[in-house]
């Protein structure tokens, strides 16, 4: 079984791009859970969302503590939360973060991805300079760097799972599959 865990601040939407992970993975013939864990939060307070993916039903439930893969949606997260926790070394991070010369403050022992999210969501439309929509361009970047998803399968989850702008959506996860770049642990296949 695979877990994939978000982190996000709400109002950014980790909790629609689980849903739309989710869809893609089905649509690759995988039997998937998706699930939000938040509680009174308000918008822009740290949340967590989930996917599970296997070949076989799913029966377990519960937060994943031992993810495969983690998405970081807002990098000021990193100063707040452990997103590494539970992630055995080597496991893959994809991180939104700004084209800059230094590097994210992420161990080196994960395979750590990174790909300017705002700057691309700003250039389709998605949200705004102050407050840009990242959740769809992670997940191109994501596909890319995963192996294990056909960018196909999430472009047409991206269509169908947001509820606004879906050819900007489709079209910037494109562009981020194409903009994320390799920090540390890059794999053969990216």
């Amino acid at each position: 079984m695979t877990g994939i865990r978000f982190h996000g601040r709400g109002g950014q939407g980790a909790v629609v791009a689980s849903k739309i992970l989710a869809k893609a993975y089905f649509s690759e013939g995988l039997y998937v859970q998706a699930f939000p864990s938040f509680g009174m939060e308000r918008k822009g307070a740290a949340v967590a969302a989930f996917v599970r993916l296997d070949v076989d039903p799913i029966r377990e439930r519960g937060e994943i503590r031992n993810p495969s893969a983690v998405i970081v949606l807002d990098p000021t997260l990193l100063q707040m939360v452990d997103v590494t926790r539970g992630l055995a070394p080597g496991g893959l991070i994809v991180l939104n973060y700004p084209d800059r010369n230094d590097p994210p403050p992420v161990d080196a022992t994960f395979r750590v991805a990174c790909v300017d999210a705002g700057r691309i969501a700003v250039q389709y439309g998605l949200g705004s300079r102050m407050s840009p929509i990242v959740n769809t361009v992670i997940l191109g970047a994501f596909a890319k760097v995963a192996e294990n998803l056909e960018i196909e399968h999430l472009v047409d989850a991206v269509k169908l799972g947001v509820p606004v702008k879906p050819a900007a959506n489709a079209n910037a996860a494109l562009a981020a599959s194409d903009a994320v770049r390799w920090v540390s642990g890059e794999c053969n296949a990216a």
